[in-house]
């Protein structure tokens, strides 16, 4: 049983908070049961895992974590990055907000075969919050990095200022959906593909625009309409 502060793996979660300590370690924590469980599920070993009031004092472990409430169990894994590819991908260019990125890996592995391909200035998915996000989806589908031009086949952007809708656009795969910040908006070379989802508001938060595409694209690659 942890009774110290100072335990080295207490400090390893401490560090695990700042994003240059996680570059440097190639380790990330994740808070919580349901978190711990879906590594285990997608086949994750982790470096280890404390569980409050067996391994560690509970007041020591939630006072390493982010959660406002404490976690009961924080596990520590190494962190995986996935090639670009599949028929439905989607690619995020300086989506700053890790909720927002960790939010879009849940949706793509609920829809797409693909994974989240992260380009230049987005958040870092290992972050404690895209963690939280993703809802256990980062370890099924862990996310990829490349820039735009490495990635093989059709792209379709989501703009909201774009003339075509996206019942209007095509859906041949491979398809990468690509989507920005919802203020840096996407690089120019994307205009050509660009297309905007009718709303009523002026526009959609970014997880929410990828949702929506991605769900669409599904289905129309379904042959569904």
């Amino acid at each position: 049983m942890i009774r110290s502060a100072d335990n080295d793996k207490l400090k390893t979660i401490r560090k695990l908070a700042t994003k240059s300590w996680r570059e440097k370690l190639g380790l990330f924590a994740a808070e919580g049961e349901d978190l711990v469980t879906a590594a285990q599920e997608a086949g994750w070993e982790p470096r280890f895992v404390l569980r409050a009031g067996a391994d560690v004092e509970p007041e020591l472990l939630a006072g390493v974590g982010s959660l406002g409430s404490g976690a009961r169990v924080v596990g520590v894994y190494e962190q995986r990055w996935s090639a670009p590819g599949g028929d439905l991908s989607v690619w995020l260019h300086q989506v700053e907000d890790p909720g927002n990125v960790g939010t879009i890996i849940r949706a793509a592995h609920a829809l797409a075969d693909g994974p989240v391909v992260l380009g230049p200035g987005c958040a870092d998915p290992f972050s404690p919050k895209a963690v939280r996000a993703s809802m256990g989806s980062l370890f099924a589908r862990p996310p990829a990095r490349a820039p735009l031009a490495e990635l093989p086949g059709n792209r379709l952007a989501l703009s909201a200022h774009a003339g075509r809708t996206l019942a209007q656009a095509g859906f041949d795969p491979p398809l990468v959906l690509c989507l920005g910040a919802e203020r840096a908006g996407l690089p120019a070379e994307l205009e050509h593909d660009a297309v905007r989802i009718d709303v009523r508001a002026e526009s959609l938060n970014v997880a929410m625009a990828a949702s929506i595409g991605l769900y669409e694209a599904a289905r129309r690659m379904r042959g569904d309409g």
